[in-house]
């Protein structure tokens, strides 16, 4: 094993009862990194699997195994991984052979100067496509516009980000599969590059512990919960003018039809809007009250003397 100071990558892998199939995944992750320039590392965080799936990465070089007993889910896997790891490089995959990790020193090559980079998945696998796509659509979507960047895979697995940057942020990581989304607006939110590339993703192996509805939901919620942390403004604004808007035009309604006398649900519509507006307005207060007051240069500021 190289020494710390030599890693230029470290492979991030939750498992969760995948023995089936790690042994393939494990052997084409070493081939390829074998075969590249990289000094690397793989930590397989053995997230509660009850099928013997950490036995089964144990004794393989460049290879250290992290056992949880209970699970945790991908995110407290991936935050552990990320904490232990010794790599100027964290790369993020899954084990479960749908990510082609045979790229990962391709992908790592294509990062430049970016602070991450995500593949983006030319195709959508998985069970109930009809309600998957246009939920993964909307939510992808919303964080566009909550972010102000072009989103191609907001939540692909497949990814490589500079650990010091990552470990500003790696505190709001969820338990569970909306991990990818938040790493992916914290760098954003901050003014970090994140980079994508398209990849092919391919039907996983064993079975999905992705459910579509609750998942889909929590995703949701974590995009708006990640903007109300960084830039509450720009989720409260629009509400406070939707409503602002509906209570002008009540208003002038109502004053022409009853005689200058504004109904007590106009009356309301002024009070939400102003509360709406007061709530966003003390929140942003707040967020810029307890930024960091520094924060890691992003890749591509560098000093020319």
């Amino acid at each position: 094993m190289n020494s710390v100071a030599e890693l230029d990558i470290s492979i991030v892998l939750p498992v969760h009862n995948e023995a089936g199939h790690l042994e393939a995944e494990l052997t084409r992750i070493h081939e390829s990194m074998s075969a590249s320039s990289y000094s690397w590392e793989l930590i397989i965080v053995d997230d509660g699997s009850s099928d013997g799936s950490s036995d089964i990465a144990m004794g393989r070089p460049n290879t250290r195994v992290i056992r949880a007993e209970r699970n945790g889910g991908a995110g407290t896997g991936r935050r552990i991984g990320t904490e232990a790891a010794n790599g100027h490089i964290v790369v993020w995959s899954d084990a479960d052979m749908s990510y082609p990790n045979h790229r990962i020193p391709e992908l790592v090559a294509e990062m430049g100067d970016a602070d991450q980079i995500v593949g983006a998945r030319t195709s959508e696998e998985g069970t109930l496509k009809i309600f998957r796509v246009p939920a993964k659509w909307m939510i992808r979507r919303l964080a566009s516009y909550l972010t102000k960047t072009k989103i191609p895979d907001l939540n692909s697995g497949f990814r490589a980000m500079r650990r010091d940057v990552a470990l500003q942020y790696i505190h709001h990581l969820p338990a569970g599969f909306s991990c990818v989304t938040t790493i992916t607006m914290a760098f954003l939110m901050n003014g970090y590059q994140v980079k994508y590339v398209p990849i092919d993703y391919e039907t996983r192996a064993g079975t999905s512990k992705f459910h579509w509805l609750a998942d889909t939901r929590r995703y949701a919620l974590q995009v708006i919960r990640m903007m109300l942390s960084y830039d509450p403004l720009r989720v409260m604004l629009p509400i406070a003018t939707l409503l602002g808007l509906i209570f002008v035009g009540k208003l002038g309604y109502d004053l022409v039809d009853k005689d200058f006398r504004p109904a007590a649900n106009t009356l309301l519509l002024g009070f939400a809007m102003f509360q709406v507006l007061a709530v966003g307005l003390l929140a942003d207060l707040v967020v810029r009250v307890n930024k960091p007051q520094c924060a890691i240069r992003p890749a591509d500021v560098i000093e020319r003397s």
